[in-house]
């Protein structure tokens, strides 16, 4: 999917479209492939990081895109994360990810255009609450302009997919078969989950998920669900109730993977009330979205 146009990949096409329209200061993101051991979370402060080999993608789509990583803001993370009580740190070596700059590839095609980015890490013991509350703390970023993004996977078990046509053809789309009764149970419970909550409710919701029948079916390891948590900690306060969470996008793929593109809250430019009956246009600036490419 990563390498083929699908409805997914249009999304964050339109994703960064959206963001450079609206201005949006900088991104702060979450992938699912780097966690660290222990208690800790790390930033990545690498001034001219490199990009790790992408699997079953041609090199040609990403060998040329340069990185735009935001140390300021990896400082000003570090410091937030530290305040809430984190054992946080940077990392200068850390080389960017498919989870990161593939999103990003589809969002800003020229890379030039691509907003600074900050990288956070997961922590490998995968505490559900542990990653909601590193959303929480940088949520104040979103108001100052910053977009939040978690790359993970709604259903994500690499054991339970159908790997022949990619294999053979590098074809992953065909579908010749359902996905399995527990993936679209589990794609299913995602969505209502993530439509019917706001606010803190949308943050239970989400770690409740994870004592779902088809969770582990669903998700063989719990790395590819921590950027979820993320994205609900960044848009699950009481503020948040008022605002809509949404399936955006969605491209199924190897029979059982679910890529489920939600997206948490809206930009704030043009909010629309009702006021003695009559629809009227509030101004506010700032972009409060999270979004999680699943």
């Amino acid at each position: 999917m990563l390498e083929a146009d699908t409805e997914a990949g249009a999304y964050w096409t339109k994703c960064g479209e959206e963001a450079l329209a609206h201005n949006v200061k900088g991104l702060v993101m979450m992938g699912a492939h780097w966690a660290c051991l222990g208690d800790k979370i790390e930033v990545a402060t690498n001034p001219a990081p490199g990009k790790s080999f992408c699997p079953f993608s041609s090199p040609a789509l990403y060998k040329d895109w340069k990185p735009n990583p935001d140390l300021a803001t990896a400082e000003r993370c570090i410091s937030m994360l530290q305040a809430e009580g984190f054992n946080v740190g940077p990392n200068p070596d850390f080389t960017w990810i498919h989870d990161v700059f593939m999103i990003l590839i589809r969002m800003f095609p020229d890379h030039t255009k691509c907003p600074p980015v900050t990288i956070i890490s997961t922590n490998a013991r995968y505490d559900p609450w542990y990653h909601v509350k590193v959303g929480a703390t940088l949520r104040p970023l979103r108001k100052e302009g910053y977009l939040l993004i978690g790359t993970g996977g709604a259903v994500h078990n690499l054991y339970r997919n159908a790997w022949t046509d990619m294999l053979l053809y590098r074809e992953s789309l065909g579908q010749e078969r359902p996905p399995e009764a527990w993936a679209l149970d589990f794609r299913q419970a995602t969505e209502d989950v993530v439509t019917k909550n706001r606010g803190p409710a949308l943050r239970k919701a989400m770690v409740r998920l994870m004592q779902h029948p088809a969770y582990r079916e669903a998700q063989a390891t719990d790395d590819h669900w921590m950027p979820a948590l993320f994205a609900a900690g960044a848009a699950g306060d009481f503020e948040d109730e008022a605002e809509p969470n949404m399936l955006a996008a969605e491209t199924w793929e190897l029979v059982n993977m679910a890529n489920s593109q939600f997206t948490f809250g809206r930009y704030k430019d043009e909010r629309e009330k009702m006021f003695l009956g009559r629809q009227e246009t509030e101004k506010l600036p700032h972009p409060r979205m999270a979004t999680v490419a699943a």
